[in-house]
């Protein structure tokens, strides 16, 4: 007996080392809800906790969750006692107990060995690195190029775990596929600042952490679009928002202060840049390819030709151009003049 117990003890020990938290805030998802749950229970990754936690719920999402909590031990329901996905998340992870922590959307679809894939990686790894995976978007309706080419972009960058590489363009780590030791997302102040897009944001502090991209060349998350996503009609994750996370940031990690610093574009987004580089007092040179632009000012400020660049030694450069030959015709120009991506330029779109 007394040997026996000592085994099945050394085995609960073992299997709280590697227990996998899941994260899962849920608003409004009922009509998804069902699969989702049914996609972790069908998980070939045993050691396991869902910490889903019900912000404010207009649908029957609650009652799903009681009613999935009460088959499952490894599923803990909460309801939020604060409001929003920030609130929600924090929550969460104060249930949480295990060595590693992942994210799930509620209206998404787990494959079976997500948690396995993930699991596995992160463990042979050990601390300092993130697993990831690649996604596919699904819907009902037909997929808009945007998403497409989103997740072409994305997994292109996972399969080679150069993720960071490209991170002032857009969240480079698909929010609810990615792992990561309970020690390391501590260290990145796991989801205490109340800044959103709370995925761009979080993704930014891994980056700051030094964090290594694990490779991946597995569709670990089904990604579904509907008409009632967050990130369709939250204020919190307009462009704007996302604008005002890659300056903050990259005046905090990569602005080097004793380098000319260059806007490149006076689009749409390039304005707001200007804008928000003055209300940081931030001094720059503006440049753009539009001749109906160059010479005149915008903000009180001259616009000039891309030849000012000329003039400048060793400038940095924020390019705010979203056409995708423009930027390409752009990495090969750097390239051929040695520029480095996230030192000398900056893709901010």
């Amino acid at each position: 007996m007394g040997n026996d117990f000592k085994q099945f003890r050394r085995r609960e020990r073992m299997n709280s080392l590697m227990k996998v938290s899941i994260l899962m805030p849920v608003r409004n998802t009922a009509l998804f809800l069902e699969e989702c749950l049914d996609s972790i229970l069908a998980q070939s990754y045993l050691h396991w906790e869902l910490i889903a936690v019900e912000d404010h719920s207009e649908d029957n999402s609650w009652a799903i969750l009681q009613s999935y909590a009460a088959k499952d031990t490894r599923i803990k329901v909460f309801q939020n006692t604060g409001k929003g996905i920030i609130q929600a998340l924090r929550m969460a992870y104060e249930h949480s107990s295990g060595t590693y922590i992942t994210r799930m959307d509620s209206d998404d679809i787990m494959p079976p060995q997500k948690l396995t894939v993930l699991q596995a990686n992160l463990s042979q790894a050990k601390q300092g690195h993130l697993a990831t995976g690649l996604v596919q978007y699904f819907s009902d309706k037909a997929l808009g190029n945007g998403y497409l080419r989103y997740a072409e972009w994305l997994n292109t960058l996972s399969k080679k775990g150069t993720n960071f590489k490209e991170i002032y363009k857009e969240c480079v780590i698909p929010s609810p596929c990615w792992m990561i030791h309970r020690t390391d997302l501590d260290a990145a102040a796991a989801f205490r600042p109340d800044r959103y897009p709370e995925d761009y944001d979080l993704c930014f502090r891994f980056y700051e952490q030094g964090l290594i991209c694990l490779p991946s060349d597995v569709v670990l998350h089904y990604w579904r679009d509907s008409e009632g996503r967050t990130s369709r009609h939250d204020p919190n994750y307009a462009d704007n928002n996302f604008l005002d996370i890659k300056l903050h940031y990259f005046i905090r990690l990569d602005y080097q202060t004793e380098r000319p610093l260059v806007l490149w574009g006076a689009g749409k987004k390039g304005k707001k840049l200007a804008l928000l580089l003055q209300k940081a007092n931030i001094p720059f040179h503006w440049i753009c390819n539009n001749e109906q632009k160059i010479g005149k000012d915008i903000y009180d400020l001259r616009l000039y030709s891309i030849a000012h660049l000329e003039d400048l030694i060793r400038p940095q450069i924020i390019i705010a151009i979203a056409q995708p030959e423009a930027q390409r015709q752009l990495k090969e120009r750097f390239k051929k003049q040695k520029l480095e991506a996230n030192n000398d330029y900056f893709f901010f779109c």
